[in-house]
């Protein structure tokens, strides 16, 4: 009796299946296999503001330069740049031969294209503010962008390093279409992406940048940071960032890993809303950033891992805390600065904490809690998923944010967008001074490096002692690997694009 023909297929296959490997099972070898807690929140590089966000699409996504593990600029996506003698004109020369993932060759159409989607409105690019002084975008030939400026932008270039000023293809950045796929030039390939769970990554054979010496990347998300430490101690991951240092702290000798920590321009803060009462009075807010004892919270929830700041943590213009408003405890000057502010008796606020960007949100909060109800503050404590509390902070919605921020190299390009009255974050701020939109536009302009701290100095005082926010600290950037991995480099800003030098070498032997 002859079996039916869709049975004899079924055996057909089942035997095909049998014999032959899996993909996975294949490349895994070849494959970095990493871990983090949080996963991307969106794949827009114009619009993504979480650090989980970035740490995927600038393996995916290429800006015009970038920097290296010193803050230095280096070319990326631009071969070469030149700014006129008056800073009112960049001349940007693409690299030759650049191709995005599905085949497209780079062009100035994409560049002019992309920077005319940033700078619209209705795109709410995160990093829009940065780039007000462009008027227009000449494309002379497909290998050069000319942009032409209203004023002399010093950290312009600085601007173009950050992922939010990533280069698409123009059809994309017309259409707007970056919810479900993600087409770049960067060094590997978006190939599937299961929020919350696995992020799977080809790379590139194309890149420009040289062959890639890995098959490509996985990417697992695991919540819990000690059961990221315990995969890596069971070799089950390859890789993994780490953003408590409580945990990184657990990794010892004897684990036969490698911790890379790196001191970080990010910095811990804690948001004040001033559009709320009472926190619209100046001395409530001082007396706020008076009452609390930075250093006991870097202590409490980063085991002192770290430096207490002020808003600038570039080496190049960071300032002594001493020369800032209130920034050792004063619990007497807080008292009386609430009595003068005519609430003696205190007030109750909400503050907002993301459960998994920092790890270390939730203590901080609890320590800022305590500290707090000296001066009778009450604080409630809000801890919500990433994607909720990412959605709340862009639309400024909370009474008190704590919150991990991205430095930048510049610190035009680091505050622009909150600190100016063209920023674009100011809805997150819900502040307006004059004083902070002149000295940034001062600093905007200002060639002469002596002059450029001068007037960020004066910047980060005055910004410190009306006190909108209330800067805690500084710490590092922990990362941790099997021994095999060579060629990563770890960095200030926390980037992993340095994963397209990195090999395998002796994985699974």
């Amino acid at each position: 009796m002859k079996k039916p023909i869709h049975l004899v297929l079924l055996v057909m296959l089942l035997a095909l299946v049998s014999v032959v490997p899996t993909l996975a099972q294949t490349d895994m070898k070849n494959t970095l296999v990493m871990a983090r807690a949080a996963d991307a929140t969106g794949l827009d590089p114009h619009t993504q503001t979480a650090f989980a966000s970035f740490r995927l699409l600038e393996l995916i996504y290429e800006p015009l330069v970038t920097v290296d593990k010193d803050l230095n600029l280096v070319p990326a996506l631009a071969e070469s740049w030149k700014f006129s003698d008056d800073a009112k004109t960049l001349t940007i020369n693409l690299r030759k031969g650049v191709k995005f993932h599905d085949g497209t060759p780079l062009t100035s159409a994409d560049v002019k294209a992309t920077f005319e989607r940033i700078l619209n409105k209705d795109t709410k690019a995160a990093a829009a503010a940065n780039f007000g002084s462009i008027t227009s975008i000449d494309t002379p030939d497909d290998n050069t962008a000319v942009f032409n400026l209203s004023t002399a932008d010093v950290p312009l270039l600085t601007a173009m390093s950050s992922l939010n000023a990533a280069i698409v293809k123009a059809d994309a950045a017309k259409s707007g279409d970056f919810k479900s796929t993600a087409i770049g030039t960067g060094p590997f390939k978006l190939t599937s992406w299961t929020p919350d769970e696995k992020t799977e990554l080809a790379a590139n054979t194309d890149w420009w940048g040289g062959k890639i010496a890995i098959d490509g990347i996985e990417i697992r998300i695991i919540p819990d940071e000690t059961s990221i430490v315990a995969a890596l101690r069971a070799k089950e991951i390859d890789f993994a960032t780490l953003g408590d240092p409580l945990v990184a702290s657990t990794i010892t000798d004897s684990d036969g890993l490698v911790v890379n920590k790196v001191p970080s321009i990010s910095y811990n803060v804690l948001q004040l809303n001033p559009s709320r009462t009472p926190m619209d009075k100046l001395e409530v807010r001082q007396a706020m950033s008076c009452a609390i004892d930075r250093q006991a919270v870097l202590d409490t929830a980063s085991l002192g891992e770290g430096t207490v700041t002020g808003p600038l943590t570039i080496p190049a213009f960071a300032l002594p805390t001493d020369q800032l408003f209130c920034y050792k405890q004063d619990l007497a000057k807080a008292k009386e600065l609430m009595a003068t502010a005519g609430v003696s008796d205190g007030f109750s606020i909400k503050v907002i904490a993301a459960s998994a960007e920092p790890p270390t949100a939730l203590a901080e909060a609890q320590t800022i809690q305590a500290q707090l109800a000296a001066i009778n503050i009450k604080v409630e404590i809000e801890s919500l998923e990433l994607n909720t509390y990412v959605d709340r902070w862009l639309k400024g919605d909370f009474d008190a944010a704590i919150a991990l921020n991205g430095g930048r190299p510049d610190p035009y390009t680091m505050y622009a967008r909150y600190w100016t009255s063209k920023g674009n974050l100011q809805v997150v701020t819900n502040y307006h001074d004059d004083t902070l939109d002149d000295l940034m536009a001062k600093g905007r302009a200002e060639t002469d490096p002596k002059k450029r701290f001068d007037i960020f100095s004066d910047f980060q005082k005055h910004l410190t002692e009306v006190s909108p926010w209330i800067w805690l600290y500084n710490g590092f950037d922990y990362s941790a690997q099997q021994p095999y991995v060579k060629g990563f480099v770890p960095n200030p800003t926390d980037s992993l694009y340095s994963f397209a030098k990195v090999s395998l070498d002796g994985k699974g032997s």
